[in-house]
């Protein structure tokens, strides 16, 4: 290390395992990145992602300045007030004229990722009174989501497993070590499962590829993808016929368990056995095991949500959890309770039960053009270029894509594509690169890189394996010319709501009071909150507001963190359904559960595809990055080695590949850690469009694997797009 050079703490914004990492800055640039071994949740780890933190920081690809398009069609730099000019001048004057259905907004993976893209949205959305709202959800978890709020009032209690104290985890579709796992924030995944292999726990993975995870497993079940929610009702009726299911406490706050042994009454394991190519005894055996454990903790993710069933099987993950006793209690999957969440509910006078809530419902309303009912508030991303490129009243006709890249990432991206060219009067894209969605935007503004912002968790601590909080504020000052990521959302709400000009604090201030409100604080309360900045006042007041009543300064005074302890049982506190109790069997559960029953008659295509996950990526976004180029992290066609030679196929091979959505063409990998009768491809390829500034992407451009799709088949009741087992052919390309 030079004379001039520091370290300086950041949590690292790359993926949901938040781990903690120690920056080392020369100057102003970030050239080394390792684990922080004081961090009071991850305790050193770090991923190949976060030790390329200085990389990503100092891409030169990055937009500096914002774009403006010229009357001649180009992209050009502009000042920062050009660009809010421009954005003032356009968007109230559609809404004026169209109507707030003519404005859609889509919002990406990484907001969730920054400060300025958890706080700011909902304020936008509000702004803009716009109901067509389309997120990444859509394209990964909103079956969880929906099946939360079914189950327990409200789509965001979504309980994790506990990691640290199960002795028997359950995983299905789900692949940690690649991912560092989803909707459960846990720092060093592989070795909180090596730590249940070394307590005498069980690991039981059920996917159709033999992954990293899988072959860490004490049982590995190569199921027939698109199968999730047949085989859990199976192990859901092992339990109740066998009366194994044991719900213990829970009993109590449960509805609907009669009802649900009658709806489950076809799953048998022999019943389930040849569609999901899993034989009666071992499906029996797994549900056996389950019982028997002291805890157990059944976890779901990506490849069972973005399947047919989705949300059924997202629902049965849970039920078995309730059925084996092991919900909501230390060993199985409990509620994380997080610095800034709302303040737990108290119980219903004189009981232990949950006073009833407003409950959770679905298609409030419906997206114009093929009616799609919303959940959550949103609308199905696999819609969004019918709803822009077909006629009619309140069609699209103005956009503001946040942090998203919807051509890459959803359904038929030729047709967004195109959409986005011809079928736009306006469009903002708030993006550090010009990629293959925000090339079309007529504004695009660049937030700063990470190093240059404050960061803090507020969606990640809510599925965090253990109650914690931290803050780290910038490591390095903002660079000259640029705008921090939070002031430009101020000024971009600002912007669209007639309200350009007005300094951006009035939008802070306008949250403050709203949240006051809301939490029935005294307004004098405003006056006491410190920190430097907007962002920082909020995360202030919502600390203060907060379960555990902490205070900004006590974060900063502790930047490794604040451990909160471990998760506890609260289920009365989160419940907030209309009965105040579990609904097991919700109606619209019970009205899908005949198109699952169908589901037991159908025998698979020949061949079908899935995708998979690399640990040096995630999804579009760090394709740019060189240092996390090459490796395993290749968009290469995985094929067995059987079904290779059936179809003429040799190891590095180009396979032509083709579905109801059109044909792309990839590299055959002959590996027999995919089962017969599947394929694999990666999430996020495809860096060949014109336009894009994106030149270490460009040079690996991949195939786009959602090319393959029209965009057409979703779970019906989460509106997610069916990215797995899909009916696919495979061709030596010519």
């Amino acid at each position: 290390m030079s004379h001039d050079s520091r370290t300086a703490p950041r949590i690292c914004p790359l993926c949901e395992a938040t781990c903690g990492l120690t920056l080392t800055i020369e100057g102003t640039t970030v050239t080394g990145a390792r684990g922080d071994r004081d961090d009071i949740f991850s305790r050193g780890f770090i991923c190949p992602k976060g030790a390329s933190f200085g990389g990503l920081d100092a891409d030169p690809d990055r937009l500096r300045v914002p774009l403006v398009r010229g009357d001649d069609g180009e992209l050009r730099e502009a000042g920062w007030g050009e660009a809010f000019d421009r954005i003032a001048a356009r968007m109230p004057d559609l809404v004026k004229a169209h109507g707030p259905q003519a404005v859609g907004v889509v919002l990406g993976n990484p907001n969730v990722h920054t400060m300025a893209g958890s706080l700011y949205p909902p304020l936008l959305l509000g702004a803009l009174r716009t109901r067509n709202v389309f997120t990444a959800s859509t394209l990964d978890q909103m079956p969880k989501h929906v099946s939360s709020g079914l189950l327990f009032g409200d789509a965001h209690a979504i309980p994790v497993p506990d990691l640290d104290r199960t002795d028997h985890l359950l995983l299905i579709g789900a692949n940690p070590l690649e991912s560092n796992g989803s909707l459960c924030t846990a720092p060093d995944f592989p070795g909180r499962l090596k730590a249940l292999r070394r307590r005498g726990g069980t690991l039981t993975v059920i996917d159709p590829r033999r992954t990293r995870t899988a072959r860490l497993a004490d049982r590995h079940v190569a199921i027939r993808p698109g199968a999730d929610a047949l085989l859990l009702a199976a192990l859901a009726h092992t339990l109740i016929d066998e009366k194994l299911a044991d719900p213990g406490p829970l009993a109590e706050h449960l509805d609907g368990l009669d009802e649900l042994a009658t709806a489950l009454a076809d799953f048998t394991p022999e019943a389930v056995a040849a569609a999901c190519d899993v034989d009666a005894d071992t499906i029996t055996a797994i549900a056996r095991e389950l019982a028997a454990a002291p805890t157990a903790a059944v976890y779901g993710r990506i490849g069972s949500c973005t399947v047919e069933h989705g949300t059924l099987a997202s629902w049965l993950v849970d039920v078995l959890n309730i059925l084996t006793g092991n919900l909501d209690r230390p060993g199985g999957a409990l509620f994380p309770l997080s610095a800034t969440a709302r303040a737990p509910r108290a119980a219903e006078p004189g009981t232990r039960h949950a006073a009833p809530g407003k409950g959770f419902a679905l298609g409030r309303w419906s997206s114009r053009v093929s009616g799609h009912p919303e959940a959550k508030g949103e609308l199905p991303i696999a819609a969004l270029a019918e709803e822009i490129d077909t006629p009619g009243e309140d069609r699209i006709r103005a956009l503001v894509v946040i942090a998203a890249n919807p051509v890459l990432s959803a359904p038929d991206g030729d047709r967004l594509d195109a959409a986005l060219a011809d079928g736009l009067d306006f469009m903002v894209s708030v993006d550090p690169y010009l990629n293959e969605t925000s090339r079309r935007a007529d504004v695009v503004l660049p937030p700063p890189p990470p190093s240059q912002s404050a960061h803090f968790d507020f969606a990640f601590n809510g599925f965090a394996v253990h109650n914690q909080v931290r803050y780290t504020r910038a490591a390095v000052p903002l660079e000259d010319g640029r705008m921090d990521e939070s002031e430009i959302h101020a000024r971009l709400i600002l912007a669209v709501s007639g309200m350009h000009g007005a300094p951006p604090s009035a939008v802070d201030d306008l949250a403050v009071d709203t949240a006051l409100t809301r939490a029935g604080a005294p307004k004098e309360l405003a006056a006491g909150l410190t920190g430097e900045s907007g962002p920082e006042r909020r995360l202030d007041l919502m600390l203060r507001l907060g379960p555990y009543g902490l205070t900004l300064e006590q974060l900063l005074a502790h930047p490794h963190g604040i451990d909160l302890g471990p998760l506890k049982p609260r289920l009365t506190e989160v419940l907030r359904t209309r009965s105040g109790r579990v609904e097991l069997l919700p109606d619209p559960i019970a009205a899908d559960l005949p198109r699952l029953r169908r589901a037991l008659g159908d025998r698979p295509a020949p061949l079908v595809l899935v995708g998979r996950r690399h640990l040096r990526s995630n999804n579009s976004w760090m394709h740019n990055v060189g240092s996390l180029t090459g490796g395993s992290n290749v968009c290469t066609l995985q094929i067995h080695p059987d079904d290779a030679a059936r179809l003429g196929l040799a190891d590095g091979d180009t396979a032509r590949i083709e579905s109801s959505g059109g044909g792309i063409e990839a590299p055959a990998e002959i590996t027999d850690t995919v089962r017969s009768g599947v394929v694999s491809l990666p999430h996020g390829w495809g860096h060949s469009r014109p336009g894009t500034r994106m030149s270490v992407a460009a040079a690996h451009p991949g195939a786009n694997v959602n090319q393959l799709l029209d965009g057409t088949l979703l779970d019906p009741l989460s509106g997610t797009a069916v990215l797995n087992a899909i009916p696919v052919s495979v061709t030596p390309a010519h």
